[in-house]
């Protein structure tokens, strides 16, 4: 079973990622694309944060002895039958997933405008997420 300290190292690494990415920021699409360092960087560290949401995810299933997911996704589903999250926060963490999983496994099948779009406007979807696990922590 997973204990508090387990999760708070878990939302921590997460708030690293997304400082991490806070400074790739300051790239257009094209930068990104071109520069196969600045490329791998930030689609690793995208993975990272991507990968984190999920383990903290199912970590706090573990420590409120949840049901166990069959898939990554699922752990969202149940988080939010059980009330710690909204739907709405759901359904934007299921598509991290599937990008995560497309980072994971399609490497060739990047599209940078949604590379660029996560990073400009949906890393605020993971602090929200944050957000409203945090009061169910204690």
């Amino acid at each position: 079973m997973t204990n508090l300290s387990a999760i708070e190292n878990k939302v921590s690494s997460i708030r690293k990622y997304l400082n991490i990415l806070e400074h790739y920021k300051k790239y257009s699409k094209e930068e990104i694309e071109k520069d196969l360092t600045l490329r791998g960087a930030l689609e690793r560290y995208l993975y990272l944060a991507a990968q984190s949401v999920i383990d903290l995810a199912e970590a706090i299933l573990s420590f409120k002895r949840l049901r166990k997911p069959t898939t990554m996704s699922e752990s969202f589903y149940i988080l939010a039958e059980e009330k710690l999250i909204h739907d709405v926060v759901v359904e934007k963490m299921v598509k991290l997933v599937g990008f995560r999983n497309v980072m994971a496994h399609d490497y060739e099948k990047v599209n940078y405008d949604i590379v660029y779009d996560i990073l400009h406007n949906r890393l605020r979807d993971i602090e929200v997420f944050l957000e409203s696990i945090q009061p169910h922590l204690s």
